[in-house]
């Protein structure tokens, strides 16, 4: 599992853009840049939707403040049921990035992956939330449960970055 300090694996994710879907290479993200990634088990599920995307509208700005440049949200849906959250939520219209990593490259690189047969979910990811900085992690909080969201909501990411 991937830990502080460690580089994230530059990998292959996917949006839908103007033109339909679309690759987005991680590492062009990361380079040069604070970001913060948090993922979840699966757009539309209960606490995903109630309680980890809104923690990070409602901190966008105190991220900001804090010198980060672009909050992305990952999940192992597909690109168009990404898109469709983001604006279901009002994360896109916030600017958070919703990227899919359906096929769990990323989330298999990283170890965080689970699945879940008997609520239909297979290849997907643990919940978590980081601060990556020129691609190193440098804070990494994750959930022990992933129905929890305290330490991976938006306010418990910003308490570990004081």
């Amino acid at each position: 599992m991937i830990s502080v300090g460690d580089q994230l694996p530059d990998t292959v994710l996917t949006r839908i853009g103007d033109d339909g879907p679309e690759q987005v290479q991680l590492s062009s993200k990361l380079k040069g840049r604070k970001v913060v990634i948090f993922a979840v088990p699966g757009a539309f599920t209960s606490t995903c939707h109630s309680a980890h995307v809104p923690s990070f509208i409602r901190t966008k700005d105190q991220f900001a403040a804090k010198g980060v440049d672009e909050i992305i949200c990952l999940a192992g849906n597909d690109p168009f049921v990404m898109s469709i959250w983001g604006d279901n939520t009002g994360a896109t219209d916030a600017g958070i990035t919703m990227l899919s990593d359906a096929e769990c490259t990323f989330t298999e690189a990283v170890g965080m992956r689970f699945d879940a047969p008997p609520a239909g979910l297979i290849g997907r990811s643990l919940r978590y939330a980081m601060l990556v900085e020129d691609g190193e992690v440098k804070i990494l909080n994750k959930e022990e449960n992933p129905g929890q969201c305290e330490l991976s909501a938006g306010e418990g990411l910003l308490e570990s970055m004081g």
